[in-house]
This record gives structure tokens, C-alpha cells and sequence, in this order.
């Protein structure tokens, strides 16, 4: 997961900005897009944990 500042337009949307090595703007997105496509994906806690109860049974 790359880390993520929080911005807000000029509207008052939130915004995520990702920046490169080199401090530039490498992707922004609005906060529905960026949530959207955390909830696609499945977190490594999440497969850790999901291993774990299966191998309790």
C-alpha cells in the first residue's frame, strides 16, 4: 500500500494524492474511486487471518 495525503478541491471533494521518490505528484484520486478500490481488494491481514481460522478447524 502506498501512502496517501489527503487534499480537498476546490469544490470541497476529499482528494488522495500519491507522490513519487521525488516528492511530484505521481496519482491523485477522488475519495470515492480510491475506497472503491480498497474494498476490491483483500488486505494481507485479512488473508493472514482468513489462514489462520482455517486452519484452526
Amino acid at each position: 500500500m502506498t501512502n496517501r495525503t489527503t487534499h480537498r478541491s476546490k469544490s470541497g471533494k476529499k482528494l488522495y494524492a500519491v507522490r513519487d521518490k521525488e516528492g511530484k505528484f505521481k496519482d491523485i484520486q477522488d475519495y470515492k474511486r480510491a475506497h472503491s478500490q480498497d474494498m476490491k481488494r483483500t488486505s494481507k491481514a485479512e488473508l493472514d487471518a482468513a489462514a489462520k481460522k482455517k486452519n484452526k478447524k
